[in-house]
């Protein structure tokens, strides 16, 4: 199977790299944002899970191309960027180093707010998948929530947050959770993500605090004595939110294969535009390639 090969069957991928965006993802955060307005009056914005970095790209791409107008020119924008995986630096973008489920990551983003709140915060992050689904869901939601713990420290009244979340049967719950934060809770699929996949995002707009609800840097939302006791739910008291697609329907399937000339023009090869830092295979091809050389070759 050649190089190119990747390329045929994800036209997404291919075009990420044509434009110079680090990972096919970045067209989720486009799509979603051309649905939701998702960048209006937004001038500081925080990106969690963010490697390799094509969310934070987008952000910085999104906020800081207008100086002449003093509401988001580059000195009044704050994008930053947290990751558990060391990332290639990215203009205009403050990187964090750090796990967002770990009390200690969390203090760091609020101390580099320096007290200012942001308008948008975005989670695109997942877990490392088993394959056993309750589980992945489980384990998914918990990343969400963390991320949300952190946007209750830093997020202003008002402010959106999305993240990525698995549709499983529980999904109501974590919905009614996300519900008690936001005027307004929606689960988008934009076109960029394969319809085979049971990955969405949750865009929560209108962020207000719960009356009586003092956040700490602990997930008030698994506390016992928390606002509302989730396990305790009936069906009739669980919402179902809207369920939305988004990105033009007329555009390309993510699903797909294309031909790699397209449009008349000649294809070209391109490599990936930031390699992985450090990947945990790093240490596993390297140990292949010296038992390779060590092997005796056959007489």
């Amino acid at each position: 199977m050649g190089r190119s090969s990747k390329d045929k069957r994800d036209i997404y991928y291919r075009h990420a790299k044509e434009e110079g965006w680090r990972a096919r993802s970045a067209y989720k955060l486009l799509q979603l944002a051309e649905m939701f307005k998702l960048f209006e009056d937004v001038s500081k914005a925080v990106d969690l899970c963010a490697a390799p970095g094509s969310w934070s790209q987008v952000l910085s791409s999104k906020l800081r191309t207008s100086d002449s107008d003093p509401e988001t020119s580059s000195e009044n924008v704050k994008i930053i960027s947290v990751d558990l995986q060391s990332m290639a630096h990215i203009p205009g973008v403050i990187q964090l180093q750090g796990d967002i489920t770990k009390e200690s990551t969390a203090k760091k983003v609020i101390e580099l707010m320096s007290g200012e709140k942001a308008e948008l915060v975005v989670c695109d992050g997942a877990p490392d998948v088993t394959g056993l689904h309750d589980m992945d869901e489980y384990i998914q939601a918990q990343l969400v929530l963390a991320a949300l713990n952190i946007s209750t420290h830093i997020l202003k009244d008002g402010g959106t947050f999305v993240a990525k979340v698995f549709r499983g049967k529980d999904i109501d719950i974590l919905c009614k959770q996300l519900d008690l934060y936001f005027k307004k809770t929606c689960l988008a699929k934009p076109r960029s993500s394969r319809t085979s996949s049971l990955e969405a995002f949750v865009v929560c707009r209108g962020f207000r605090m719960p009356t009586n609800c003092k956040p700490t840097l602990f997930n008030p939302l698994l506390n016992p004595d928390s606002v509302l006791d989730f396990a305790s739910l009936t069906e009739e008291e669980r919402i179902i939110v809207p369920y939305v697609s988004c990105g033009d329907l007329s555009g390309f399937d993510s699903d797909c294969s294309y031909p790699l000339n397209l449009d008349d023009k000649p294809y070209e090869y391109r490599k990936p535009v930031q390699p992985p830092i450090n990947p945990p295979y790093e240490h596993a091809v390297k140990l292949k390639r010296a038992n390779m050389l060590m092997e005796p070759e056959n007489p």
